[in-house]
């Protein structure tokens, strides 16, 4: 992650590209317009060639950028917590009180998204829901320990690592902090994803973002 020009760029590991897609006008069309289609279409019905079509350009010129959709999705995704990452420090900076820490880094990660005007080329709101719908078949899949090994899920982990330092500060003898922070995160986008699609199945209160309080309160009372 480096400052460009009073902006910031993340940097995603350059094993999920053929040609980094930050470094041309096409590269960034075709990011911004497979955000769009995905948010449409979903994974499954997403192809290289609604794309080509969707950004005025070939579908040759889209696989020289990108191998497969699974390498755009996983691209998508770990850009996605590399903005986090940025956030976070951001979020966190000058506050020393380890428990008003966590409660702000549990909020950043649990709550609803807005626009980021720092990457004009990339809605974070629609990134968001595709983050939440598609990006568990980013793990899911059978190329996951290759990847892992090529450093694709660096942000991932590293975000993770950063709020369970947070945790250990406020007990050290807490046995699962990573397992506690992944389980916030996969579980406020079930939660997103249930209280727009299957609401029964949830609690969505009025007058608070349930799913933040939620998971601050369960965060909270586990350690403790």
């Amino acid at each position: 992650m480096e400052h460009l020009a009073g902006k910031i760029s993340i940097s995603v590991s350059d094993k999920l590209y053929l040609k980094d897609p930050e470094t041309s006008d096409l590269g960034r069309r075709i990011v911004s317009g497979s955000i769009d289609l995905l948010v449409k279409l979903g994974l499954e019905n997403f192809t290289f060639r609604k794309l080509s079509l969707h950004v005025g350009t070939t579908e040759a010129s889209v696989y020289r950028y990108f191998e497969n959709k699974h390498k755009l999705l996983t691209y998508l995704v770990m850009w996605y917590w590399g903005w986090m990452e940025y956030r976070l420090a951001f979020t966190l900076a000058n506050v020393e009180d380890a428990e008003n820490r966590l409660r702000r880094a549990i909020k950043l990660l649990t709550e609803e998204i807005a626009e980021d005007s720092n990457f004009s080329h990339i809605n974070e709101v629609k990134l968001n829901r595709i983050v939440v719908a598609e990006s568990l078949k980013v793990y899911l899949n059978r190329h996951v320990d290759d990847e892992n090994e090529d450093g694709a899920f660096s942000y991932y982990k590293s975000l993770i690592q950063q709020v369970s330092g947070i945790i250990l500060e406020l007990n050290p003898d807490f046995a699962y902090p990573h397992m506690l922070v992944s389980t916030i995160i996969e579980g406020a986008h079930l939660q997103r994803f249930f209280a727009e699609h299957l609401p029964l199945i949830t609690d969505n209160r009025d007058g608070e973002d349930s799913v933040v309080c939620f998971f601050t309160e369960m965060a909270f009372r586990t350690i403790r």
